[in-house]
């Protein structure tokens, strides 16, 4: 199992997880660890990554605060004490108890609606808390729906990635969906939040990764294409599949025609890949999504 592909399902229905995010140095996975024994917590599993000077430590461990369990600490004193030590390291620690996770959505958007739109008129089993736009474009969706928008990007969309984690903070998000969101989330997003953030992506993906997918598939002359919703990883468009949607390309398709077939099942497949990831029905294993119950995950679009 990679640095960035964790069981999803086991650490949120057992297992208090912790996240360190911080600039890398020596001592941080000592402290961290140490202070989890000191506390009695078993550590299940450690996982870490750099990227771009950035670090990630996630760890898994039974600290028996799952429904039904004898804490082996206190709550309040095991907060105190890894916020102190973060403090202490310069980093950024956040924990996930097993019984006080907030499923909120964070919605992420550009310009194109299709995909904002499903999400909001869908029944996810979770609330969008708030719908967050590198541009103002679809402030009236969301205005729409009754649910805040907060632009943060420049004049040429740039976003503050600064002002995003104090958003996301704000409104208690556990899962940042990217509906069509432009841009690429830096690591110091995705490793707070790694393997809580969904994207989809225009293509069968490993095929026709980054931008112009349509384009892409077109120019290689391919006889289907479709779509993918996959966990958010620091490497572009890599991360492990949830779910797609494939559809055939008549003989001589416009990129536009292609788009239009696409559109609709991009919404289909983002929302099918939401409601299983908070269903807590998908597990990640070498790289590869197990999704149980009734999600339909891979489908061939009827002509």
């Amino acid at each position: 199992m990679s640095s960035e592909q964790h069981s999803r399902s086991v650490a949120e229905n057992d297992y208090t997880e912790v996240t360190v995010v911080g600039a890398d140095r020596t001592g941080i996975v000592a402290a961290v660890t140490g202070l989890l024994f000191e506390h009695g917590a078993n550590i299940e599993d450690v996982e870490q990554t750099v990227r771009d000077g950035v670090f990630r430590m996630t760890l898994l461990a039974d600290c028996g605060f799952a429904d039904g369990a004898e804490p082996v600490t206190d709550r309040a004193a095991f907060q105190a004490a890894l916020d102190d030590t973060g403090d202490e390291l310069g980093v950024d620690v956040r924990v996930r108890f097993p019984d006080e996770r907030d499923d909120g959505i964070a919605v992420l958007v550009t310009k194109e609606d299709h995909c904002l739109r499903a999400l909001l008129e869908a029944d996810l089993g979770a609330p969008v808390n708030v719908v967050i736009g590198n541009h103002d474009s679809l402030e009236a969706v969301a205005d729409e729906h009754d649910v805040p928008f907060h632009d943060i990007g420049d004049d040429t969309g740039t976003p503050d990635e600064e002002r995003l984690l104090e958003l996301l903070a704000a409104y208690d998000t556990d899962l940042v969906v990217l509906a069509r969101y432009m841009r690429i989330l830096s690591p110091d997003v995705v490793f707070r939040y790694a393997g809580h953030i969904v994207n989809v992506h225009p293509s069968l993906l490993p095929a026709f990764p980054g931008a112009q997918a349509y384009r892409q598939a077109v120019e290689a002359g391919v006889r289907v294409a479709g779509v993918t919703a996959h966990y958010v990883t620091t490497d572009l468009d890599q991360g492990p599949i949830l779910t797609q949607r494939a559809f055939t390309v008549p003989p001589n398709a416009s990129v536009a025609a292609v788009k239009d077939r696409g559109q609709p099942l991009e919404a289909d497949a983002l929302v099918a890949a939401v409601r299983a990831h908070l269903a807590g029905d998908t597990t990640v294993r070498r790289g590869a999504v197990a999704v149980d119950g009734p999600h339909e995950y891979g489908a061939l679009a009827d002509d």
